[in-house]
């Protein structure tokens, strides 16, 4: 048995192929007992020595190690693999010598090994990686939820999302407003709709709620201006030049040049207060070609929302239709009314109950006034109205009441004047009654207060109130008020009928336009509507 000597740590060096261990092929065989006690001799040799190896080897060896089992590509290996399978084979096919054999098998791994020292290992630099401590999040403890026991479903006209459907409405006529309930005589029957603008009881409203002729010559003379300044489409602007009668002949044009939408429905709201629609009176085909423009721009999902305007619009265009298809029954207007409401209750704020500029935004008093009239409107025309919206919008009012909610703020709790006129007329139609401490005081504040000479705004809102409240200081505010718009409106020229006033945040972007539609529903006010708490009036209050 040949000696083995351990390699040297500082001499690395490869261990010998076992094939060049073997005894000479020419030797004398021994008997089978003695070859196999020789052989267990040579294995319990060679296991010791590479016990022994394994246990001494220097770092080279090992590097040569690591190189032959992961350095090696993998197309090496498998060549080395594959060409031993192959010999083998050639071999078995044509018996070359026993000697050869194990001269080529012990030439193999040589070659092997001459290939790989040709590879050196890369020394690569540690990664410097930053290490950011994990820090549990602490449970959050589970909130118990008391799950009210009822729960009532309110059904809605349409899914406000959705296109309003053309539908032959023969089969429901039951569902429209009973024309007697609207235009009724005076005292023929009780209700709240808009009986008094038929032209039989408007001049008995007039004379008993303290209206006079010179007053209904002003509104006369304003209709005639706004119909002159319509323009070819059937829309009206804030920029009444652009009208072909007019071009340039009024100065007092407003800013806003683009909301034709708000600009139309200003302009059809004092031809229907006044008993005008596309069905009856002096100006039908006026209002006719207005109401068209309005159902041209009606959006599938009923808005009549514009860049221009954002929901002021829309709230202005709804209460017009909405009217309109209280005074005539058309059948044609009830589903864009319906439509319009429904984008109303859709563009609720879902959080505060309000309206502003953009669907969904948190509200504000002057915006949440328009739609509010709107619902109302199409209550009176029985349309259908959301419960929940309704709650909505006495939640956000009082959010921003004051002094238990005599007076009211803009976006929170104030007491502006404008702001206040157009809380306590909401709260009048959600169903305070008259007796109520803080209507009451509301009312005292406005009559101190008295109408303004600059803010038609505020005086179209206060003067609602005063008029539903009725009694001295009503007489005390519309005797001051009516006889001053008398006097301010123009009779001069092309602008005669019209008036310029300005103060309120509207007077600048809707010019003479918005300022002659605010003036003359003020003196509309005593055949509008019914008074809420009159007698013959039995006003049905919002679905609750």
């Amino acid at each position: 048995m040949a000696s083995q000597t351990p390699a040297s740590p500082s001499s690395p060096s490869p261990k010998p192929p076992r094939a060049a261990a073997a005894k000479p092929a020419m030797a004398k065989p021994l008997p089978p007992q003695q070859q196999a006690m020789a052989a267990q001799a040579a294995d319990v040799e060679v296991l010791e020595d590479d016990d022994a190896l394994e246990e001494e080897e220097a770092p080279g060896r090992r590097r040569s190690r690591f190189l032959l089992l992961n350095a090696v590509p993998s197309w090496m290996v498998s060549m080395v693999v594959h060409a031993v399978l192959l010999i083998v084979l050639a071999l078995l096919s044509f018996g070359p010598d026993l000697e050869q054999v194990k001269t080529m098998l012990s030439v193999v791994p040589s070659e092997v090994e001459e290939e790989i020292e040709q590879f050196e290992m890369e020394e690569f630099e540690p990664l410097d990686v930053e290490v950011t401590e994990v820090t549990t999040p602490t449970p959050v403890a589970a909130v118990a939820t008391e799950v009210p026991q009822e729960v009532t479903e309110v059904a809605v006209a349409n899914d406000v999302d959705a296109a309003p459907v053309h539908v032959d409405l023969v089969d429901f006529s039951e569902r429209t407003a009973p024309r007697n309930d609207l235009m009724a005589e005076i005292g023929s029957v009780s209700g709240s709709g808009l009986e008094g603008r038929g032209a039989a009881q408007r001049g008995q409203m007039i004379a008993k709620y303290g209206g006079t002729p010179g007053s209904e010559e002003a509104v006369a003379r304003a209709l005639k201006w706004l119909a002159l300044h319509q323009l070819p489409n059937g829309a009206w602007s804030f920029d009444h030049r652009n009208a072909l009668t007019c071009q340039g002949k009024c100065s007092g044009q407003g800013t806003l040049d683009r909301g034709f939408n708000g600009a139309t429905a200003m302009a059809l709201l004092p031809f229907l207060g006044a008993g005008q629609t596309h069905k009856e009176g002096k100006y039908q085909e006026t209002v006719r070609r207005g109401l068209y423009y309005l159902l041209s721009v009606q959006k599938p999902d009923g808005s009549l929302f514009e860049s221009g305007g954002s929901m002021y619009s829309h709230g202005l265009c709804a209460i017009t239709l909405c009217e309109a298809y209280a005074m005539t029954q058309d059948r044609e207007l009830m589903m864009p009314a319906q439509a319009s409401l429904n984008f109303i209750m859709y563009a609720q704020d879902p959080v505060g109950g309000g309206w502003r500029y953009q669907p969904k935004q948190a509200g504000d008093t002057s915006v949440v006034g328009w739609q509010l009239m709107a619902l109302k409107s199409g209550h009176m025309a029985y349309l259908q109205v959301s419960p929940n919206t309704v709650l909505g919008t006495t939640k956000f009012l009082d959010s921003v009441q004051s002094d238990s909610g005599s007076k009211y703020g803009y976006t929170g709790p104030g007491a502006g004047t404008a702001t206040t006129a157009v809380g306590l007329l909401c709260r009048m139609y959600l169903g305070w009654k008259k007796d109520n401490a803080a209507l009451e005081r509301g009312v005292e504040f406005l009559s101190a207060t008295g109408p303004s000479k600059t803010n038609l705004y505020y005086n179209y809102y206060a003067t609602q109130v005063m008029r539903h409240y009725e009694g001295d200081k009503w007489k005390k505010w519309n005797d001051e008020q009516r006889d001053w718009l008398v006097a301010s409106q123009s009779r001069e020229g092309h602008m005669e009928g019209s008036w310029l006033i300005k103060g309120d945040h509207g007077s600048d972007r809707g010019g003479r336009l918005y300022c002659t539609s605010m003036a003359t529903m003020i003196l509309e006010v005593y055949y509008r509507h019914l008074p809420i708490f009159r007698k013959e009036s039995t006003t049905e209050e919002f679905p609750l």
